[in-house]
């Protein structure tokens, strides 16, 4: 699965540096507090810098990334740092993820096509537990005012409308687009317009139950509904008992 990304990350140096991104940093303690060693995914990963700053959190991490050559150089982070991650190579616009396995998911500046971005929000969300945390940050299209890093096509970026699309039901806990000053390396380097997110899976199914009667006969019926169904309307048990002319 040879890539561009092999090519960018056959360097000695690290290509976007060694310390974990600005946001990550900020929050990742907070959300990794209640947990005694969460199973915690990096997608997108590249070198490895935020992977192995989880696990020096304390963190079961598992850092995925298209380049091999990049998890190669994760691995030789992690070992200088004393920690260990777990790497694997995958294209994460086709990835099938484990059901129900992480407390936390991160993404730090993963832009896909979004027909993979769609195909990786409902892995995510089938991929943590009741509970778990997603945090992401990435460049908006208004990153494409500047030339401080990200990719060049507008159909990469990412915007919070997608994300709140996507995420609905979840526990919103950071949820904006801000301009800020990014410093990763020689590849992110100066102002840049990103979107930051952080959001809760619910811990339970919301419930509801939906009444019908059928008209032609003396009969009801109480049908369970699902959360994720369609609840457009008006409640039928909220409409009032049923007249003769029903």
């Amino acid at each position: 699965m040879s890539t561009g990304w092999d090519e960018r990350y056959s360097t000695e140096e690290y290509v976007y540096g060694t310390a974990p991104n600005d946001f990550l940093l900020e929050h990742a303690a907070d959300l990794l507090a209640t947990y005694e060693q969460p199973h915690v995914l990096c997608l997108a990963d590249g070198e490895g810098r935020n992977s192995v700053y989880l696990a020096e959190l304390g963190a079961e991490v598992c850092a995925m990334d298209i380049s091999q050559v990049g998890l190669d150089k994760a691995q030789k982070l992690a070992a200088t740092r004393g920690v260990s991650v777990q790497t694997e190579q995958v294209d994460l616009t086709e990835a099938q993820l484990p059901k129900a396995h992480y407390e936390g998911i991160v993404a730090i500046f993963c832009h896909l096509p979004s027909a993979g971005r769609a195909h990786l929000y409902e892995e995510i969300d089938a991929s943590l537990k009741p509970g778990g945390f997603f945090l992401l940050e990435a460049y908006t299209v208004a990153q494409l005012n500047y030339a401080t890093g990200g990719p060049s096509d507008e159909g990469l970026m990412v915007s919070l409308e997608e994300l709140k699309r996507a995420f609905k039901g979840y526990e919103v806990q950071v949820s904006q687009e801000v301009e800020r000053n990014i410093q990763e390396g020689e590849r992110h380097n100066g102002v840049g317009a990103v979107c930051q997110f952080i959001a809760r899976k619910p811990t339970t199914r919301s419930q509801r139950f939906q009444f019908t009667a059928n008209r032609g006969k003396a009969s009801h019926k109480l049908r369970y509904v699902e959360g994720s169904a369609n609840s457009d309307g008006d409640c039928t048990l909220c409409k009032g008992p049923l007249t003769d002319d029903d």
